[in-house]
Formats: structure tokens, sequence, C-alpha cells
């Protein structure tokens, strides 16, 4: 799929591909073009497919969710759409920290405390991971944190009160497309041409979230991936289209 030219940036090398992403550069050191892959992956990369329409669901959702989020005050690494695959970005320095926020019990964190799928919190957890593929991208606290050099301690405390204040918004966001948030995954970054500046980047879709249908129960997100559910894409399909109402 070509990509439109935008009328003020010019794509010009490609820096970085991740398991759902490209990176390339503009002609502005200060923005780059994201690139959404129609790749699946899951438990680390080893079970992995493609899917028709999966970059163009995930980009179009995330665009929605992040256009909201900015106009609740929440700052992203959104600079503007591009095509049906492509966004523009601000250029961020990724820190290695995984942000985990979860309302309900569910996949790992059902697996290692033995607490039943589908219980709800009295308040929403915020777990921190160290971002490394090789190490398992362990489970880490404040301190962890600080000691890797991933975060200073304002700095978590900074993460933590965003994201809580993201799962709000989200929850109720959600909830109006009859979607319940169980949990999900952020990243951040600090911007290129100010460190000092803290943004939320990556992404924010099915692949990052789960989400359960509030009627049924039915699952909405990369589980049906992981889990071998079937009907993948069509709930992203589905998520995407409630969104969009």
């Amino acid at each position: 799929m070509g990509v439109k030219k935008h009328p003020t940036y010019k794509t010009m090398e490609p820096i970085y591909e991740g398991k759902a992403k490209r990176l390339f550069t503009t002609d502005d050191p200060n923005v780059l073009r994201m690139e959404y892959k129609d790749s699946a992956t899951a438990f680390n990369g080893v079970k992995k497919e493609d899917f028709e329409n999966k970059g163009r669901f995930n980009k179009a959702i995330t665009l929605i969710i992040y256009r909201m989020l900015e106009s609740k005050g929440v700052k992203t690494h959104l600079v503007d759409d591009v095509d049906d695959i492509n966004l523009l970005v601000k250029k961020v320095s990724i820190m290695p920290l995984e942000v985990i926020v979860r309302n309900v019990a569910a996949g790992s964190f059902s697996k290692r405390m033995g607490v039943t799928e589908g219980t709800a919190f009295k308040k929403p957890i915020v777990e921190f991971s160290y971002k490394d593929d090789s190490l398992g991208d362990p489970f880490i606290n404040d301190d962890y944190a600080r000691e890797m050099g991933a975060a200073s301690e304002e700095e978590c405390a900074y993460i933590k009160s965003v994201a809580l204040l993201i799962n709000e918004t989200l929850k109720e966001f959600f909830l109006t497309a009859n979607l319940r948030l169980i949990d999900f995954k952020i990243e951040f970054g600090r911007l290129a041409e100010d460190p000092s500046v803290i943004v939320l980047a990556d992404e924010i879709s099915p692949d990052t979230c789960r989400l359960w249908d509030v009627t049924t129960g039915k699952k909405m997100d990369k589980d049906r991936f992981r889990q071998g559910l079937g009907g993948f894409m069509e709930a992203y399909d589905e998520v995407l289209s409630r969104l969009q109402k």
C-alpha cells in the first residue's frame, strides 16, 4: 500500500521495525511516520501470523482514542493522520517501562495470583514492567525503575497519575460502545525536542487492551488470537465500528 504524501512532511528513511509497526524519518527531525503492520504476535513472538486489515484497524482505533485523549488534556505523540495504515508522530525516546492498568483480573494477573478471571478490583491496579524481551519484560516496582534508569521516582509518580487518568477516561469512552475495559498496556516516551516532557506513545488498540462486550462478555481483543478463539479480525472490525458511531 502506497503512502499518501502529506502536505507538510515527506517520508525519508526507515529507522525501526517492531512486531506490529515500522518507523520512518521525515524531513522534520522531530516527526516520524508510524506504519501499522498486519502482523499479530503473542507470547513474546513465539506465535506469529499476518491478518489482512489488522494494521488498518489498529491505526484507525488508535487515532480515534488518541484524539479523544488529547481533547481531555492527555499529552500524546500524535501529530496528524496520513492514510489507512500511517500516522505522523512526534519523535520520542521510549522509556523502558511498560505500564499496565488493571480493572478486572485476567491474563497474567490471574495466572500469577490465582484469582478467577473476571473478578473486579475495588480500585485499579497499576503495574510496571521492565521493557526487555530477552528478560521476558519482568515485573518491577518504582525502586527497580529508579535503579535500572527507566524512570525517576518523580517520573514514576507522574506516569502512574496519567495512567489512572487515561484509565478513567477510557472506561467511560468504551462503555459508550458497550465495551468493558478489563486492562490495558501503555508506553511513554521523552520528546526528542525536549526530553523533560513525557508523553503517551506507541498505540492503544485491541492489541494492547482487553475489551469484553458488556452484554455478552465476549472477548473483543488480542486474546482471540492468543487463545485461538477465532473471529480475531471480526472482533477488531466490530470495535472500530462501535467507536466510529
